[in-house]
């Protein structure tokens, strides 16, 4: 089966086409259609993935584009190819974009159900896993460079997939903006690969590596070039301002695209590129220091965070730190392990967010906003039992509990390499990190599931309220609202009567919720070489050292314990603790002003302040040039206009005044002798 791993991609584009050329007027088959495409694709996956667990390799290629050779170059002509690449890294990738995409795209049919553009949605959707699979399966930086755009393409499209909402169109290219400029590093890092190694293929650039035919020097600087687009793409430091706007699409999107698949791709492109960065040691510096501003800076700003998409957002770019932290540490199994762990949890988290907010949608109805509000939640727990215990299962896996969950387990391996190998304040801050994590995700749980209810109140309270007023507030993100499968009742004029979700989005919830504590177990050390780590790279995990799993256990704990002194039994007051740090906060609330210094100092005075250059040096010198000339060349026809009038006389006067003008001449030149 393993030879035919290239068909994969080919069943959700078949459905993409059906969607959107046969059944677009039939909506409900769009989704079942797009169901079946991407299924289909799990069902190959897994068998490719058994082979390669059995010790299968497999790559494939054919010459697109025969180039001439350079001019005294010597050797074999370059050519471009494009082929597939099956091995245990593209393996694992399947399994992940597959599997997690087949559980979303179902878990839509329920959340999407009334929306105008329910056949659009599935389209996009399926167009998105052909972009993502066909990254995964490429076995050279050229194929994968093609559907690394077409992911950024989708993304755009699903991000303002409601582009009536101006936010949403906003978001959108933002997402595709800042996106691009990471792009454009990784494409100049290609060019400059391709023109010293004269390939792109993953398998041969490593073969070459391994014979030293390349410097340090310039491993780093194609290493750099090549993680510009991790960047962009992984929303790391200093890309990351795109990441939380791009809540702005639909919840499953979220799921999907920025938690589990997307984001994840710049991951993947250091680790399919790894050998690259190991040859450039600098490179593996960058990777590192980024990996770990990231962690901490995003973190930090979920603590103040009251949307609960954008939580969830936050936890997203500060995990990918994660793992940008262990692969500039060496790590490129921990790595992989943490993505492979944190697919399923971090799906699982939004696909909970989105059960509720498909719960709380009519709140909407009273103020833009409040359906993802955390502080118009609370006593959601007795309504959507199902819901808050699959997210409390997620929360535990992202917090790290111990020794049950996936998160535990993959998290752990990070902290363990970045101590093993020396980097003490990397560990200190992935550390401290854990920390905040769990305490900013039961402080989210608490507040939508535990104490009294606020929704039918239509109260704030329980949180760090009097820190925004209501105008802030309608400015948050809202998702429109829509005719869901199951709409909320008034009880009584009292308030929104809440329901669990319907089984088309439980069943995928519930099944999420198992990988999420199971899946950790893989590449735990009771797996020794037949774990993650052993499968990925043939060799065993890092050995288990108890005082770093014990100080792990400990920030988890306490981050949980934290969250519940401050929202659980409301020990300790949030708002005084808000106070007592009230500059912190500001600064946090305001995610370090990021966008206002980059809509200042980029777009107003860079961008903007450049094309209003540009339009004054066009105005002045070019239409000045044009307009000069046209006034010179008006001016000097109406003066020899003036020479044929048809006026005898003026005819007279010309050859008077030339007469007496040659009579002149001949008189200086006499006295001149």
């Amino acid at each position: 089966m393993i030879e035919y791993a290239w068909l994969i991609p080919v069943f959700p584009f078949a459905a993409f086409v059906l969607i959107s050329f046969v059944f677009r007027p039939w909506k409900q088959f769009s989704g079942y259609v797009a169901v079946a495409g991407i299924l289909a694709s799990f069902l190959l996956a897994v068998p490719v993935f058994q082979q390669v667990l059995g010790g299968a390799h497999f790559e494939k290629a054919l010459t697109w584009l025969p180039l001439a050779a350079l001019p005294g170059g010597g050797g074999e002509a370059p050519a471009l190819q494009v082929g597939f690449l099956v091995d245990p890294l593209t393996a694992i990738m399947l399994i992940v974009v597959t599997a997690v995409s087949f559980v979303v795209i179902l878990y839509s049919q329920g959340y999407m159900h009334g929306d105008p553009g329910y056949s659009r949605y599935f389209a996009f959707i399926s167009l998105f896993c052909v972009s993502m699979l066909g990254l995964v399966l490429a076995n050279n930086l050229l194929v994968l460079y093609m559907f690394w755009e077409g992911v950024g393409l989708c993304s755009y499209l699903l991000i303002g997939f409601w582009y009536q909402k101006p936010s949403a169109a906003a978001a959108a290219k933002k997402a595709f903006i800042v996106t691009r400029l990471g792009d454009f590093g990784f494409l100049i890092g290609i060019l400059l690969l391709f023109s010293r190694a004269g390939t792109l293929d993953f398998t041969k650039i490593e073969g070459m590596i391994a014979h030293g035919q390349f410097d340090a020097g310039f491993m780093s600087l194609v290493g750099i070039l090549i993680f510009c687009g991790a960047v962009g793409k992984s929303a790391q430091f200093p890309l990351h301002v795109w990441l939380p706007d791009a809540m702005e699409g639909p919840t499953p999107v979220s799921a999907l695209i920025h938690a589990a698949t997307m984001v994840a791709a710049g991951v993947y492109l250091v680790a399919r590129t790894f050998p690259i960065f190991e040859a450039g040691p600098t490179a593996l510096t960058v990777v590192m220091v980024i990996g770990t501003i990231t962690v901490i800076l995003a973190a930090s700003m979920a603590l103040v965070s009251n949307d609960i998409k954008r939580v969830m957002a936050f936890s997203t770019v500060s995990q990918l730190g994660y793992m940008m932290l262990a692969l500039g540490v060496g790590a490129q199994g921990a790595a992989m392990f943490h993505l492979f762990n944190h697919a399923f949890f971090k799906a699982l988290l939004f696909l909970t967010a989105g059960s509720v907010i498909h719960a709380l949608h009519q709140l909407d109805e009273i103020e833009p906003g409040r359906s993802q509000d955390l502080r118009y939640m609370g006593g959601l727990f007795k309504h959507m039992k199902i819901t808050a215990i699959t997210m409390l299962i997620a929360a535990l896996s992202l917090s790290g509990f111990p020794l049950i969950t996936s998160g535990f387990w993959s998290k752990d391996e990070i902290l363990a390499a970045a101590f093993a190998k020396g980097e003490y304040l990397v560990w200190a801050i992935g550390l401290f990190t854990a920390f905040l994590t769990a305490f900013y995700m039961f402080r989210a749980w608490f507040l939508a599931f535990w104490g009294e209810p606020r929704w039918d109140a239509g109260r704030v309270g329980d949180g760090e309220s009097g820190r925004i007023g209501a105008s802030e507030l309608r400015t948050q993100n809202s998702e429109p609202a829509r005719s869901p499968v199951h709409t909320p009742q008034r009880s009584h004029g009292h308030g929104i009567h809440v329901h669990e979700s319907p089984w088309v989005m439980t069943i995928p919830l519930m099944a999420l919720a198992v990988p999420s504590i199971l899946s950790g177990f893989w590449g735990s050390p009771l797996a020794g070489s037949g774990g993650f780590v052993g499968f990925l790279e043939g060799s065993e995990a890092e050995p288990l050292n108890l005082t770093v799993m014990g100080l792990s256990i400990v920030a988890a704990l306490g981050g949980i314990y934290l969250a519940w002194l401050m929202y659980g039994a409301k020990t300790l007051s949030p708002q005084k603790i808000s106070a007592a740090f009230g500059p912190m906060y500001n600064i946090l609330y305001h995610k370090y002003w990021f966008d206002e210094l980059y809509n200042g100092v980029i777009v107003q005075y860079g961008v903007l302040g450049t094309a209003a250059l540009m339009k004054l040096f066009d105005t002045i010198v070019i239409d000045g040039a044009v307009n000069g000339v046209g006034k010179v060349t008006r001016s000097a026809g109406a003066v020899l206009r003036q020479v044929q009038t048809g006026r005898l006389q003026n005819y007279g006067w010309a050859m008077y005044a030339g007469a007496v003008v040659i009579a002149l001449a001949a008189i200086a030149g006499q006295f001149g002798r």
